[in-house]
Formats: C-alpha cells, structure tokens, sequence
C-alpha cells in the first residue's frame, strides 16, 4: 500500500495552543500526514491511523490535558445541576404552633 494522494485533501493544520492528538488530529505513518479523519484507516492507503503520541514525553501531556478536560466538564455539569435545582416557595397558609396544636387532656380517677 502506498499513498495515493488522496489524503492532501484531509491534511490539517496544526492547532494554536492544544496538540495534534489532543484536537482530533489523527496521523498516518505511510502518508507522512497529519490528517482531520474520524474514521480507523487512512482514506487514502489504508492503514491505521495513529491516535496516540509514541513519545513518553508526549503521552504524559496529552493524558493531563484530558484529565483536565474531564474534570472541567464535571465542574462545568455541577454548575449546572446547581442552577437547575428547583426553588422551594414559602406557603402563605399559616401553621399551628405547638402551643395551638397541644390539648388539654384531663385524666379522671377509674374506680376500682
């Protein structure tokens, strides 16, 4: 399998203050290519495409900014159930104090 051309249609530019993996960039070993591709396998040899840095280096930044992606998405969803949450409203209906609400008992003596 050999490049055919076809992936220069693909080809992406390089991404301002992220990393190619990190913006989706996907990169193609037999085309010599970094290419915008959802799928698996280069639309234009047919290998797979890499998804991942090899380089260690690399490996421990982009696993930190997704982490840090990750987390700012959970941050950003409890932002959210927070202002979802409903708001409780005060009835105007007045409540008995326990005052009001106890009675008198009287207990009689029971013959024996």
């Amino acid at each position: 399998m050999t490049c055919k051309g076809i992936c220069t249609r693909y080809k992406a530019q390089k991404p301002v203050g992220t990393g190619r993996y990190a913006s989706g960039q996907k990169r193609c070993q037999i085309c010599e290519i970094f290419i915008k591709w959802e799928g698996l396998w280069c639309p234009c040899c047919g290998y797979r495409l890499r998804t991942k840095p090899r380089n260690l280096k690399y490996k421990a930044k982009l696993r930190a900014r997704v982490e840090a992606d990750q987390l700012e998405a959970v941050a950003v969803k409890a932002m959210e159930v927070e202002e979802i949450e409903p708001v409780t409203v005060k009835s105007t209906k007045k409540t008995k104090t326990t005052k009001a609400t106890l009675k008198k008992v009287t207990v009689e003596p029971v013959a024996v």
